[in-house]
């Protein structure tokens, strides 16, 4: 049997709630295991129903979506995060992502893009193209303050990481999918996120969203240099 992915939608209008909750029911691979209404009840619920994913809407009254994806990602690492924003690039989405957000999702987004989504953050990979990866970073990352800058920082973040894992790493950072990683390394895709898997947690980084800040602020991102090049 296939393994479902567990949902948590969180929005503060049932109309859209009950919307998301047809199309993601529809999947043999989908189960929509509760519904919140405000970044509160959010907490309350993924402490109770442990979710794979929430789908969090971040404009709503009261507490916000970006404080409940903080909440929640500090107190369940396990549990994945994807926004809801109106507007493509929009601030809110930003702050959610540097909250601790897998990714984000535009709230008129085709069913299979959704869907999609939320297959690439279970499995591992991120809700975001490579073309919204730069966009995010070129925006976000300037807000999280810099790294310092000089090789001896890089090669001491980097250290820890194989060749192999750095070349990883590296890709990550242009926004790769496992998939296209792997097609370029010349490695199945189950040994890509093997190898993801060592470098998130040899960097100290939540997911591959934040490996590619980390990347960008370290100046290896967009052909930056690598250590000891």
């Amino acid at each position: 049997m296939t393994e479902q992915i567990r949902v948590l939608l969180v929005d503060d209008q049932e109309l859209i709630r009950l919307g998301f909750r047809m199309v993601l029911e529809a999947e043999d691979d989908v189960v929509v295991i509760g519904e919140a209404g405000d970044g509160h009840q959010a907490i309350a619920q993924a402490g109770v129903l442990h979710p794979d994913i929430v789908l969090m809407d971040i404009r709503m009254p009261g507490l916000d979506g970006i404080a409940a994806t903080e909440a929640i990602v500090r107190e369940h690492p396990g549990t994945r995060v994807v926004v809801l924003t109106t507007f493509d690039l929009d601030e809110y989405a930003f702050g959610a992502i540097k909250a601790g957000a897998s990714g984000f999702l535009l709230k008129d987004a085709q069913r299979q893009e959704m869907l999609s989504a939320l297959r690439a953050v279970h499995r591992g990979d991120a809700a975001l193209s490579p073309r919204i990866t730069r966009m995010l970073l070129d925006h976000v990352a300037p807000r999280l303050g810099a790294m310092p800058e000089s090789d001896a920082a890089t090669a001491s973040v980097t250290a820890a990481l194989t060749e192999r894992e750095l070349e990883v790493f590296l890709a990550l950072a242009r926004g790769l999918t496992n998939a296209e990683i792997g097609e370029e390394l010349f490695v199945s895709e189950s040994t890509v996120k093997t190898h993801v898997g060592r470098v998130l947690a040899k960097l100290g980084a939540r997911d591959r969203i934040h490996a590619v800040i980390l990347a960008h602020r370290l100046g290896l991102s967009d052909g930056g240099p690598t250590p000891g090049a």
